[in-house]
């Protein structure tokens, strides 16, 4: 489990460096892979194959959701993420400090050593996952940030309660679902009305 937390950790990163979309999509789903493989290794920890959430994950947020936005990618003309007031090299030192806030705030809370990575590397995939959506102006860009923070939250609910009950899974994969599609097609409009996925044209707006 150690060696799958280091993995997940270097996927949240690396993806904080990357600015090309493709690549992002493509860290997203791998550190989605990771999750599901996680998923697996805490059900059979504690006497559970969970199988089922495992299967949701990868089909979901492996397969179909960065296949519907690497199909949305697949129409933009620019296929970077626009040069922001943030340097990418502040969003990297803010992973590496959220990495570190995770650790402090585990140690405070006396977690167990078995437990204690990987409550501070949920803590850290909420805050970056965060901090990404802030940062970026790309919708793309913030809709992978979504995800990544509910990946931190789907991560720390799965291993403080041992395994989360299947119907708690299925609503969360059914939330997680609409709101990314529902976010696709909104991307996609925005992209056939102003030619661009900025959202900062959204300022316009303002009555």
């Amino acid at each position: 489990m150690n060696e799958l937390v280091i993995f997940l950790i270097l996927a949240v990163l690396l993806q904080t460096r990357v600015m090309d979309l493709r690549r992002s999509v493509y860290c997203l789903a791998f550190q989605s892979c990771l999750l599901a493989c996680a998923c697996l290794i805490v059900g059979l920890v504690h006497g559970g194959v969970h199988l089922v959430p495992a299967l949701l994950t990868l089909l979901i947020k492996v397969i179909f959701i960065p296949g519907a936005i690497l199909r949305l990618i697949g129409k933009l003309t620019d296929e970077r993420e626009i040069v922001s007031d943030i340097d990418v090299n502040y969003s990297t030192l803010a992973g590496a400090l959220f990495l570190v806030l995770g650790y402090v705030l585990v140690d405070n809370l006396g977690a167990s050593a078995f437990g204690r990575d990987v409550i501070a590397a949920s803590i850290f995939m909420i805050l970056t996952g965060l901090s990404l959506m802030v940062m970026r102006k790309r919708a793309i860009m913030q809709i992978c940030g979504l995800i990544t923070m509910e990946n931190g939250i789907y991560l720390l609910g799965l291993f403080v309660t041992e395994g989360l009950p299947l119907i708690v899974e299925l609503g969360v994969f059914l939330d997680v679902l609409i709101a990314v599609v529902v976010l696709v097609i909104l991307t996609n409009r925005m992209s056939l009305s102003f030619m661009t996925t900025d959202t900062t044209v959204m300022k316009k707006l303002k009555g």
